[in-house]
């Protein structure tokens, strides 16, 4: 029973992944036959993007996979850990309840409002997901409390998580028992079930919840931001990107550009450290998490850079760090969702982080060069006999940013569109052109691990967006300027102000729910002091990507130690030269604005 659950999941999930492709690619089809698109093909993608995100969730969930504080790793081990986790489920599975309910209040007055997304669907249906998806979130969280033990304490572990999921509904048929009451206690332990390992969607969600309930506000709220978010026209983008990139990491396809690397610059001392840096950059502009490149490339460059007399602390750094370049190239998920959020023109961000992620590129290759001459490890010999040969091998890899890039600014495309080409064209080159994706064997585990993926980091960005709605309708924003002015005299200051908080932001959270949370209050503050939204967006993605290697809790650093079976310690120690040069970096493109603005300003965009 539980295989034919599981089967049923991946096929619908797979289904509408594949509309989340087919539909733009038809609708770019449709305009280049004919003239005219395909009516309701750009509304029914988004609403394909919001089941998307749901049915990624509820797939994370059963996986254990959802996006969690750094902080929560501290616990393994511990004789804590058991209690830790049992209590941020019960946290977690009594606002999916909470979360679940809210979304019937508005899934209910949608259908008696009677609107359609396209004459035979109509809105209420397509948010059906949304009550659906909570409630399995919330059962699937109770369930593994009890995992990590045996006997009594496994089930007394559920049944206290069952206590918090039916509390969670109690709560939401009665939300007014919290109205006119003080928020803080509630805030509280959500902060403490964060800690220990709780969901980062449960507790933005839940903090949304708490302050719209003790305000009197109906809690359909919170799920309102979650569609409006859900049905933006360049969030589909994110999906389509990202399973090309793990489409990119499947196969060979990292052996044939390393290949590639190692041929034209691998003579240079430090050849083949900068061949990593460059690898690891390229891979993570489509992936766009960082994760996935460390999890996916870091055994094979791990190797190379052992075998060519890297020395293993050096190797260990420089693998850690450039598991984030990258996030600053289009078309990186990051500064995407950055225009979505702050309404920038996303073509503008592309051109921007050209130049300041080229920078953060360099400054590890000048890194590992000074490495390979001091150490003088292993490089190759220049040989044209190589270069062509590696290069015809890897053309198809090696065409993608122009087929990405190319398909968007020739004006042929769309932002979703172009997600959707790209998309294609790596399915084609690993199934039908190398065959080194399965149809029947790999393209279903690949799609379940793009979907679980994209689930974590979706459901955070819908449900982020409550908090953010509230943080508005309080004039937080407006308050944090006012108070920014009286305290801060100078443009200077503020950026470097800025770069602070957003470093500590960026050790703590994952780059995609600080940008619904942070953003918002963020952009009124840049005006005030005159910093261009495009540099504000390119400096912002900048820091954050600084963060993923910040001690104590850089995600970046649980990763490393994970793959490479290191002490958290050593790696923190591997960390701090990379962490001071990209640093450099941060600070030269934050006060160097021309580094992101110029080009735009050459192709008159400014």
């Amino acid at each position: 029973m539980t295989r034919l659950l599981r089967a049923g999941e991946l096929t619908i999930t797979s289904l509408v992944l594949l509309a989340t492709l087919a539909l733009p690619l038809a609708e770019l089809v449709s305009r280049a036959v004919t003239g005219g698109g395909i009516a309701g093909s750009a509304p029914l993608t988004q609403h394909a993007t919001l089941w998307l995100a749901l049915l990624g969730a509820t797939l994370a969930a059963r996986e254990g996979k959802l996006l969690a504080l750094s902080t929560g790793e501290f616990l393994r081990g511990t004789r804590v850990e058991h209690v830790a986790r049992v209590f941020s489920a019960a946290a977690a599975a009594a606002v999916c309840a909470l979360l679940a309910r809210a979304s019937l209040d508005l899934l209910l007055i949608e259908r008696e409002g009677g609107d359609e997304v396209v004459p035979w669907l109509p809105v209420w249906l397509g948010q059906l997901v949304l009550p659906l998806g909570f409630g399995v979130m919330a059962l699937r969280l109770a369930w593994r409390a009890g995992e990590g033990v045996e006997g009594a304490r496994r089930w007394i572990g559920r049944a206290l998580a069952w206590a918090g999921l039916g509390a969670g509904v109690l709560l939401g048929q009665h939300p007014e028992v919290l109205e006119e009451r003080a928020a803080w206690p509630g805030m509280l332990l959500l902060f403490a079930a964060g800690a220990a390992g709780m969901p980062l969607f449960a507790a933005l969600g839940g903090f949304a919840l708490l302050l719209f309930m003790s305000d009197g506000v109906p809690i359909a709220a919170v799920p309102v931001e979650t569609y409006r978010l859900s049905v933006s026209p360049y969030l589909p983008a994110i999906p389509l990107f990202t399973v090309a990139g793990f489409l990119l990491a499947e196969g060979r396809a990292a052996q044939r550009l390393l290949d590639v690397f190692r041929a034209v610059v691998g003579w240079v001392p430090g050849g083949t450290a900068i061949v990593c840096a460059l690898l690891c950059a390229f891979v993570t502009v489509f992936t766009g998490g960082s994760g996935v490149t460390i999890l996916a490339l870091g055994a094979l460059l791990m190797q190379a850079l052992r075998s060519d007399g890297y020395g293993e602390r050096f190797s260990l750094g420089l693998l850690t760090a450039s598991g984030s370049l990258g996030l600053l190239l289009p078309p990186a998920m990051p500064l995407i969702l950055f225009g979505i959020v702050a309404s920038v023109p996303i073509e503008d961000l592309f051109l921007a982080g050209m130049l300041p992620g080229l920078l953060l590129i360099g400054l590890m290759a000048l890194w590992g060069l000074r490495e390979g001459r001091r150490t003088g490890a292993g490089r190759t010999t220049f040989r044209w006999s190589e270069v062509g040969p590696s290069l015809w091998r890897a053309r198809f890899e090696l065409a993608l940013p122009f087929v990405a890039l190319g398909s968007l600014f020739s004006g042929y495309a769309t932002l979703v569109e172009s997600a959707a080409v790209t998309a294609l064209y790596t399915l084609v080159v690993q199934v039908v052109v190398h065959r080194e994706v399965s149809l029947v064997r790999d393209l279903p585990r690949v799609l379940l691990e793009a979907t679980t993926l994209l689930g974590g980091v979706l459901i955070i960005l819908c449900v982020a967006m409550g908090l953010t709605s509230y943080l508005v309708d309080a004039e937080v924003p407006a308050q944090l300027v006012e108070w920014v002015q009286g305290s801060i005299g100078s443009r200077l200051a503020f950026l470097l102000a800025l770069n602070v908080f957003l470093l500590l932001v960026g050790c703590l959270m994952d780059i995609f729910s600080a940008t619904v949370v942070v953003v918002p209050l963020i952009v009124p503050l840049a005006q005030v002091f005159g910093v261009d939204p495009v540099h504000l967006g390119v400096v912002f993605v900048a820091n954050l990507e600084l963060g993923y290697l910040t001690p104590p809790v850089g995600l970046n650093l649980f990763l490393a130690s994970y793959r490479f079976e290191q002490p958290l310690t050593r790696v923190y120690r591997a960390a701090v030269p990379a962490l001071v040069i990209l640093g450099v970096g941060v600070l030269l493109i934050t006060y160097c604005p021309f580094l992101t603005t110029g080009v735009l300003e050459l192709l008159g965009r400014r």
